[in-house]
């Protein structure tokens, strides 16, 4: 008897010390990359263009778009500010356009090339459209 107690509580403890032990130990090391497809600078501009060209795009979609574009890290080419130009006009929204000048203005930053450049980009449209820069409005000295 006592013999099948020992042999017994030996069996269990072998149970419990491999039962606590890892059975798969981790990677130190991994990583988990997106397999989301890389979107390419043509695709990106098509898609907000073609956001801004919505036909019944309202005054909350256009600033909910201009916020999110303006958060990226980049300067929206003058494509995309031509649509969202284009947007406002037909929203007769003047604010806005003036708005989207000025936040391409900040963006550009430091790089006082970036903006003269789309200003020049952008002339024919502004125009068109009758849409002042700030700087012809003396909104930039305030």
């Amino acid at each position: 008897m006592f013999r099948t107690a020992l042999r017994l509580s030996a069996t269990g403890a072998r149970t419990l010390t491999t039962r606590f032990q890892p059975r798969h130990a981790a990677p130190l090391a991994s990583r988990c990359y997106s397999h989301a497809k890389v979107e390419t600078d043509e695709e990106f501009d098509a898609r907000w263009v073609t956001y801004f060209n919505k036909p019944d795009i309202d005054a909350w979609e256009l600033k909910k778009g201009m916020n999110t574009l303006i958060g990226y890290d980049l300067v929206p080419e003058a494509k995309i500010l031509d649509s969202a130009l284009r947007a406002c006009r037909r929203l007769d929204d003047l604010a806005s356009a003036i708005r989207i000048l000025e936040a391409v203005k900040d963006k550009a930053g430091p790089h006082k090339d970036i903006y003269p450049y789309l200003i020049q980009e952008l002339q024919p449209t502004l125009a068109e459209l009758g849409i002042s820069t700030p700087e012809e409005l003396g909104i930039d000295k305030l």
